[in-house]
């Protein structure tokens, strides 16, 4: 089943989800990572994503346990933030960098680590200095995310934020090279949500 096979789905978003599976072979992944998987395509309308996206099935439950147990949603911009349509979330983001070579992104998640609250979904689809921390953090013992989604988009770092978190040991989602963004960092998230079958916001 896609996303967009349950009640409610607007024609228009069932027809995208059906050219999708029809463009995009995503036979090789579990049944709940192919419903990311398509949920990211189908954001995006990038096929690259099919083949890109390093993610399984353990780490998708993982998040789903975590947010039926209450996880917090936290992620490293505001407009990750709004663009989580199935669930509040919260963004620690600071008005300006603290100094010392700590990015506005960065600061946010140790701003995180002490106020989200135990075992956080953290969502990054932008900075890559926010994954790069959420790593740090996480190595360190000052944050225990049940599930990392780290989807940073750029040329500088994203592609080594994401392999650093790969590397981690930690329960991730995240994709191959500089992609990314808000929208597919969001979107994967949405899917995560809506799998644990949460009312929506």
């Amino acid at each position: 089943m896609t996303p967009a096979e349950g009640r409610g789905a607007h024609p228009i978003e069932q027809e995208s989800y059906r050219l999708v599976a029809r463009m995009a072979d995503l036979s090789g992944l579990g049944p709940l990572s192919r419903q990311v998987v398509a949920r990211v395509i189908h954001a995006s309308a990038d096929l690259d994503y099919a083949t890109s996206m390093v993610i399984d099935d353990e780490a998708v439950a993982a998040g789903i346990e975590g947010l039926r147990q209450g996880a917090p949603v936290v992620t490293d911009v505001e407009t990750v933030r709004s663009a989580l349509t199935t669930a509040p979330a919260s963004c620690y983001l600071p008005p300006r960098a603290p100094g010392g070579g700590l990015t506005r992104a960065a600061a946010g998640m140790r701003l995180a680590a002490r106020r989200a609250g135990p075992r956080p979904l953290v969502v990054v689809g932008c900075a890559p200095t926010a994954l790069a921390e959420v790593v740090a953090l996480a190595a360190s013992g000052q944050l225990d995310p049940c599930l990392v989604v780290g989807m940073p988009v750029g040329f500088v770092g994203a592609a080594e934020a994401k392999e650093a978190l790969r590397a981690s040991g930690l329960a991730s989602v995240s994709n191959r090279g500089p992609k990314g963004g808000s929208a597919v960092a969001a979107a994967a998230a949405n899917a995560i949500v809506k799998l644990a079958g949460l009312p929506r916001r």
